[in-house]
């Protein structure tokens, strides 16, 4: 394989001459470099995408930071993010963060080297996101504070209202995920407002780790509240859930109606089968990518896109039914 160095040669300059020539070509003479594209593309030399990061200081590295990697709901944006990346030239570097906002601000740190890096479901304060994004190019998902992603689950959280509404339920609990999530806090104060309006009544309990093995903490303190009806921060919740409800013989949907959020892989198969708030996540990965290559690529002139929100709906299945009669009627 022809080298740096047989162009340089070849073309009679020096190889930090055809370094810049092939990386950063304004900086080097117009016949100069129309000699070392000649001499390159007559020895077929392609420059290494390492050679090209050292002379600019690039890796075409983006680091993808997720709280939980066994979570499927990253599994899409982890995939998402992937197809796109490739295809611009890049590679994607997975960071699990262990649902850990000092695991999270290690990693920023230490992984400086990277181009940029998104975000999925931060769990750091608004405060330190501001101060990172300072000095490190990146795109959050499911949050406000930075350039962003934003899964709309609120609106969807009000479909699933309107929904229990319909099937008479009166008093609905919200089951939240992590203390510092914010798409948790943003659907509780959605669901405490909109179920106002409606005269419903609503309790909150949790926090819970967004995991199946937290649904049978989550079920008994659920079933205490006299709630007809749940609505859980996301579907692995959910799922641990309908199993400790069912171990203690209460019927899903005819003694309490369960809502999941998120739609992952699994949520059909379940028993019964989870009504849950989708939405596309794979390409809120792929927008993500989009929006931080904007920042890496800036094209003069163009604006660089703050904010993108993507829809979400509400999928119905079994777990949701009509209120027990001893209760609405």
């Amino acid at each position: 394989m022809p080298t740096i160095r047989d162009v340089a040669k070849l073309a009679g300059v020096a190889t930090s001459t055809v370094s810049r020539a092939l990386s950063n070509p304004a900086r080097v003479n117009r016949y100069t470099r129309e000699r070392i594209v000649e001499a390159a593309a007559q020895l077929n030399y392609v420059p290494s995408s390492q050679a090209q990061g050292l002379s600019n200081g690039r890796t075409n590295a983006v680091a993808v930071l997720v709280p939980d990697i066994t979570n499927p709901f990253y599994f899409d944006i982890i995939r998402g993010a992937q197809h796109q990346l490739k295809a611009a030239g890049y590679t994607q570097v997975l960071v699990d963060t262990e649902e850990s906002s000092e695991m999270e601000l290690e990693a920023l740190h230490r992984m400086r080297s990277a181009d940029g890096f998104i975000l999925a479901a931060s769990r750091l304060t608004d405060a330190q996101l501001a101060e990172v994004s300072k000095t490190q190019p990146l795109v959050t998902i499911n949050r406000a504070s930075t350039p962003s992603v934003v899964i709309d689950t609120p609106s969807a959280i009000v479909q699933a209202l309107e929904h229990l509404a319909s099937l008479g339920h009166r008093r609905v609990c919200y089951v939240s995920g992590p203390a510092t999530s914010w798409s948790s806090q943003k659907r509780w104060e959605v669901l405490d407002e909109e179920s106002s309006l409606r005269g419903m009544e609503t309790c909150r309990i949790g926090p819970y780790a967004p995991k199946t093995t937290s649904g049978a903490a989550a079920a008994d303190a659920a079933t205490r509240t006299g709630a007809t009806a749940c609505i859980v921060f996301n579907d692995l919740l959910a799922i641990g859930m309908l199993q400790r409800l069912r171990e203690r013989g209460i019927r899903v949907p005819e003694d309490v109606s369960i809502v999941g959020c998120d739609d992952i892989f699994g949520a059909d198969f379940c028993n019964p089968p989870l009504t849950t708030i989708a939405s596309p996540i794979e390409q809120a990965g792929r927008v993500a990518v989009t929006m931080l290559l904007s920042q890496l690529n800036p094209v003069p002139g163009a604006t660089i896109r703050q904010r993108a929100v993507m829809p979400t709906h509400l999928t119905i299945r079994a777990s949701t039914g009509p209120a027990p009669d001893n209760v609405h009627g």
